[in-house]
C-alpha cells in the first residue's frame, strides 16, 4: 500500500503547490494591482506635477506680463510728463513771442497815433487862427457896414 500512495501524488504536496501557485497567483495580481495603483499613483502625481508646473509656468508669465505692463505704463507716464513739460515750455515761450509782438504793435500804434495827434493838434491850431482872421474879417465888414450905412444917410 505504501507503494501505492507513493506513486500518487499526495494532496499535502499538490496543496502546498497549488497554494503556492494561488498564493504566487495572488501575489502576482496583488503586485501587478500594486504596480497598477503604483503607476496611477505615479500618473496622478506626475499629472498634478505636471498641472502644478503648467500653473507655475502660467502664473510666472502672467507676473512677467503684469510687470512689463506696469514697467510700460511707468514709461508712458514718463513720456507724457516730459511732453507736458515740452509742451507747457512752448506755450510759454510763444507767449513770450505774442507778449513781444504785442507791445512792438503798440510801440508802433503809439507813435502813429503820436504822428495824428501832433498833425490834429496843428490843424486844431491852424483852425483857431483862421476863426480868429474870420472874427476879425467879420468886425470889419460890420465896420464897414456901419461906416457904409452911416455914409449912406448923410449924403443926401
Amino acid at each position: 500500500m505504501e507503494f501505492f500512495f507513493d506513486s500518487l501524488p499526495s494532496t499535502s504536496q499538490s496543496s502546498p503547490d497549488n497554494g503556492r501557485e494561488d498564493s504566487q497567483m495572488t501575489e502576482d495580481t496583488d503586485h501587478d494591482s500594486s504596480r497598477e495603483t503604483s503607476l496611477s499613483v505615479s500618473m496622478t502625481e506626475n499629472q498634478e506635477q505636471n498641472t502644478s508646473s503648467s500653473i507655475d509656468d502660467v502664473s510666472t508669465r502672467v507676473q512677467k506680463l503684469v510687470e512689463k505692463i506696469n514697467h510700460s505704463r511707468t514709461s508712458d507716464q514718463k513720456v507724457m510728463d516730459n511732453f507736458q513739460e515740452k509742451l507747457v515750455e512752448k506755450v510759454k515761450d510763444i507767449c513770450q513771442q505774442m507778449k513781444e509782438h504785442m507791445y512792438m504793435v503798440y510801440e508802433e500804434n503809439s507813435n502813429e497815433m503820436q504822428v495824428k495827434l501832433q498833425e490834429l493838434s496843428e490843424v486844431l491850431e491852424s483852425c483857431t487862427k483862421l476863426n480868429k482872421e474870420l472874427l476879425e474879417a467879420s468886425r470889419a465888414l460890420a465896420h464897414l457896414r456901419e461906416g457904409f450905412a452911416i455914409s449912406q444917410t448923410s449924403d443926401p
